[in-house]
């Protein structure tokens, strides 16, 4: 038996499933942990979202922005983007079903080792705060209103952590900590329009896994989300966001042995 973190898919359902045959995945022992982005941008998204459905008792995955945004379009509160590929998903007989299980997936995992989010933490987390701040938005969304979160999630600000925040001000601050940073100031502030490589970022800034006193330094993170930092293996942090759908590679890690295993985008996943 093998656990396998698995990078960004967006949507990238040819590569998705070459990674699968050349892991040798086998869905009766094996598991998989998804960072989050399964959907939108790749010509799949449908497909994966259905092989994640129908397989997931293998499954642990966290939301990604891309996820969420798909929600909130899904329900009119967002326009689609020119590059969003979620009609066929919007159009499925199954879409419903799909889209409910979606939304009921969690912010952040944590398991032995091992702490699983989208984009990062807050400096001033702990692991454990930061658990119990993925379960208040996870408890806000799958609620019987969660529409006024999705009407409202959207917004840059607040952008700096405050333990008095409260209401959709305190749940958009936590989301778009864990499915939308990259960087941030030693004291959490974060900016949201950054998306390139380590010698490009901002004075004032520094990647979020580098932010002095970081409370989580001491756990094991595995993230994506930031497809210019590419992969990232250091005792802290696991980044794999490599960058599939730009013409990268899919990259899955091993839990037990870290080992990496690649493969190339495939064009077929290109919405053209």
């Amino acid at each position: 038996m093998s656990t396998y973190a698995i990078g960004d898919i967006q949507g990238c359902y040819h590569a998705f499933t070459a990674l699968l045959e050349r892991l040798q995945f086998d869905s009766k022992q094996d598991k998989l942990w998804l960072v989050g982005d399964l959907i939108n941008r790749g010509s799949g998204s449908l497909e994966v979202l259905r092989w994640c459905y129908q397989h997931q008792q293998s499954l642990k995955l966290v939301l990604g922005n891309h996820d969420l945004h798909a929600l909130a379009v899904v329900h009119q509160f967002k326009p689609a983007h020119r590059y969003d590929t979620l009609q066929a998903i919007i159009d499925a007989p199954d879409s419903d079903e799909l889209l409910t299980w979606l939304r009921y997936q969690p912010l952040m995992h944590a398991e032995n080792d091992y702490v699983m989010v989208h984009a990062g933490l807050l400096p001033q987390w702990s692991v454990d705060e930061a658990l119990n701040y993925a379960r208040e938005v996870e408890t806000v969304l799958q609620a019987d209103d969660y529409h006024d979160f999705l009407a409202n999630m959207y917004g840059n600000e607040p952008n700096r952590w405050q333990d008095d925040l409260t209401g959709i001000d305190r749940h958009k601050i936590i989301t778009n900590a864990m499915t939308r940073m990259r960087i941030c100031t030693a004291q959490g502030e974060m900016e949201f329009e950054f998306k390139g490589e380590l010698q490009d970022i901002p004075n004032g800034y520094t990647p979020w896994f580098d932010a002095p006193n970081r409370q989580s330094q001491t756990s094991q993170i595995i993230c994506g989300h930031w497809s210019a930092l590419g992969l990232l293996q250091r005792n802290d942090i696991y980044a794999l966001d490599t960058g599939c759908l730009w013409g990268g590679q899919l990259t899955a890690m091993c839990l037990e042995t870290h080992e990496i295993t690649q493969v190339n985008h495939d064009a077929r996943d290109l919405a053209i």
